[in-house]
């Protein structure tokens, strides 16, 4: 079935407006499922292709093996990807370029699916400072990313939160409809996961990612979804034809602390 969720971002997981996203929650089990990124730091850059299963069955997904992946931007410069494991294909020779738009084409089983994304100018993460509340015997933590929004309105931003030795991963999204131009305000949340917790001694590492407004539009779907834990899902996908998943163009700024 289909349900409408309603992001608030004006909350520190979405800051910004109120905004409806519809989202299929259909089985789609056998859908082709296309994760690719690009950054601005060295490649090889991978496109990672699997098929989608149902809810109810444990998560482990067929990779594709057959693709045709190719990769272009709008200076004229393409690549076809390589296949090296477990669905995952990869560049050799593409270099990234702020400002340039890449173009996603896979072909797979006689369907073609077709990604853009514009990789934005790169905001630096200056710093992390961490936070705590302490009520009774219990403190929790919380971490402020550093960084100034530039003043151009239009600005967003993917944040991977993880804690050395665990696999979990936290995200979320922030925008610049609110508090536009200035330094950021807005601290990152663990989930409620009790492995996620932060606690002394961990060790914390942040990467900022300045993405585009679709990519922006898929993690803020995902965030609501699967409680900012990094869990496949169905958001409104940037990748033609039916392809669950997404292409993102984007920077990286990481920085790390250690609690104390």
């Amino acid at each position: 079935m289909k349900k409408a969720f309603f992001i608030l971002l004006s909350v520190a997981l979405t800051a910004g407006c109120e905004k409806e996203i519809t989202l299929d929650l259909q089985d789609k089990s056998g859908s082709i499922v296309i994760e690719g990124n690009i950054t601005d730091q060295p490649g090889p850059y991978y496109v990672h292709i699997t098929k989608s299963v149902a809810f109810t069955e444990s998560n482990k997904y067929p990779p594709v093996t057959n693709a045709v992946v190719t990769i272009s931007d709008n200076q004229g410069h393409s690549e076809i990807l390589t296949y090296e494991s477990e669905g995952r294909y990869k560049t050799s020779g593409l270099v990234s370029v702020t400002g340039n738009t890449y173009t996603l084409n896979v072909s797979v089983d006689g369907e073609n699916y077709t990604a853009q994304s514009t990789m934005p100018a790169p905001v630096t993460l200056d710093g992390l400072i961490l936070d705590s509340m302490t009520m009774g015997d219990k403190t929790t933590y919380t971490v402020l990313p550093v960084y100034t929004d530039p003043e151009q309105l239009g600005n967003r931003y993917l944040f991977i939160l993880s804690i050395e030795y665990k696999n979990n991963k936290t995200v979320q999204v922030f925008s610049d409809n609110i508090n536009n131009g200035m330094v950021n305000q807005r601290s990152l949340f663990p989930s409620l996961d009790k492995d996620d917790e932060l606690l002394p001694g961990n060790i914390i590492h942040v990467d900022m990612q300045c993405i585009d407004p679709e990519v922006y539009t898929y993690f803020s779907a995902l965030v609501q979804i699967s409680g900012g834990s990094v869990t496949p899902a169905d958001p409104p996908s940037n990748i033609s034809n039916g392809a669950l998943g997404y292409f993102s163009a984007h920077t990286v700024s990481s920085k790390s602390l250690v609690i104390k």
